[in-house]
């Protein structure tokens, strides 16, 4: 049986960045997916992701950021990829709410160029919302759409040209932690020095046969597109990603890209799923909810969803990422808990897996993502 410098269980874009940074520094490494690919049976695909600089008071994501602007320029030069659109973001609420506090506070202090907007403003430059005159906005000029199906490709891609091995439609099955890992599957059995698990949802099965037992949940996002009424008023040039955070408002949008004359407007939040019977999860409330939310705050578009897709989220109880090590088997890494808001960070989740892999110190403090803050006391480790 050959023996691998690193196993990567879960070849979503936190595990394909992860891979790639591996194979890239040489080590040899084989990246584990139990789906065939591409599929959209998890939380990588689709087509675009929100991508900003601004944290609010999550300052280790700011500085993360700041890093992942670059990491994805460098990955679009490898793989000869166009991956960034950079239309900017534009975050919208009252004043006084945390989340646009935190936001000009955050993109202040990292001096990122941005307009703060007015509701006068906001209606001059963006005609096709209707807001509340409480609103004001906050306009991240280095924001933007990432498109989320090229760069998980170009992860994978430019893994293999480095000399990884992919292998895809292949189930882990059992996990046997030792001085080396073996990772036995639907197909076969490997032996590894480290194992990386990025599975994602299914992270909320897998982590409790290693004794971790950790507060996770997993949400079904409804992914809704919604039909124009003028043709290209909602495009990038005209219309940035879009956030609308208040008490009883978490919604994003993204300029119309992937279907011509549709818009991505989604709630931010959904109903707890299993991830291997997701497509159970009641949404009928979500859809209603956003047919509200459209008719009120964007008349331009027509009031019923023209496209239905899902997604999942796995979230930590204060949306924090899990980065850290098995505390008991130190040679198993751990990524997991991304929130819904992993994605645009996952070129430098892939660069830190790496380096704990390597065992060399994280190039960002991780504390806010330590294991043991989430860990049930029962975990037998």
């Amino acid at each position: 049986m050959a023996l691998y410098d690193a196993v990567v269980v879960g070849a979503g874009i936190e595990g394909s960045a992860t891979a790639y940074n591996l194979a890239k520094n040489g080590l040899k490494t084989l990246l584990l997916e139990q789906f065939p690919l591409p599929h959209s049976r998890g939380s990588s695909h689709g087509q675009s992701r929100i991508t900003r600089v601004a944290y609010g008071e999550d300052d280790h994501y700011a500085n993360m950021m700041k890093e992942g602007g670059k990491l994805w320029r460098e990955l679009e030069r490898e793989s000869g990829s166009s991956l960034f659109l950079n239309c900017g973001c534009l975050a919208v609420g009252t004043p006084d709410h945390p989340f646009i506090k935190g936001t000009v506070s955050s993109l202040t202090r990292h001096r990122v160029n941005h307009d703060i907007l007015s509701y006068e403003n906001l209606k001059t430059r963006y005609p096709m919302l209707s807001l509340p005159s409480d609103h004001t906005g906050v306009l991240d000029y280095s924001g933007g759409v990432l498109m989320a199906d090229k760069a998980l490709q170009a992860f994978q891609n430019m893994y293999v040209q480095y000399g990884g091995e992919l292998r895809d439609g292949e189930k882990v099955t059992k996990i046997i932690p030792n001085s080396d890992v073996t990772v036995i599957t639907s197909k076969g059995q490997y032996k590894a020095r480290k194992l990386v698990l990025t599975v994602g949802p299914w992270a909320t099965k897998l982590l409790p046969q290693l004794g971790i037992r950790i507060p996770l949940e997993v949400v079904l996002i409804s992914v809704l597109y919604w039909k124009e009424k003028n043709k290209g008023e909602f495009s990038s040039d005209r219309f940035p990603a879009f956030i609308h955070d208040g008490e009883d408002v978490h919604v994003y949008a993204l300029p119309s890209l992937e279907y011509p004359g549709h818009v991505k407007v989604c709630l931010h939040v959904g109903p707890v799923t299993d991830p291997d019977t997701r497509d159970k999860a009641e949404s009928r409330d979500v859809i209603k909810e956003m047919q509200q939310y459209v008719s009120k705050y964007m008349p331009s578009l027509e009031n019923t969803p023209s496209i239905i897709e899902t997604c999942m989220y796995t979230n930590t109880p204060d949306q924090q990422f899990v980065l850290d090590r098995h505390p008991a088997w130190k040679n198993i890494i751990i990524g997991a808990g991304f929130s819904g808001h992993g994605f645009k960070l996952s070129p430098v989740v892939g660069k830190v897996l790496c380096e704990m892999v390597m065992d060399r110190s994280p190039s960002y403090d991780l504390t806010p993502c330590r294991i043991d803050r989430l860990l049930h006391p029962k975990s037998q480790l």
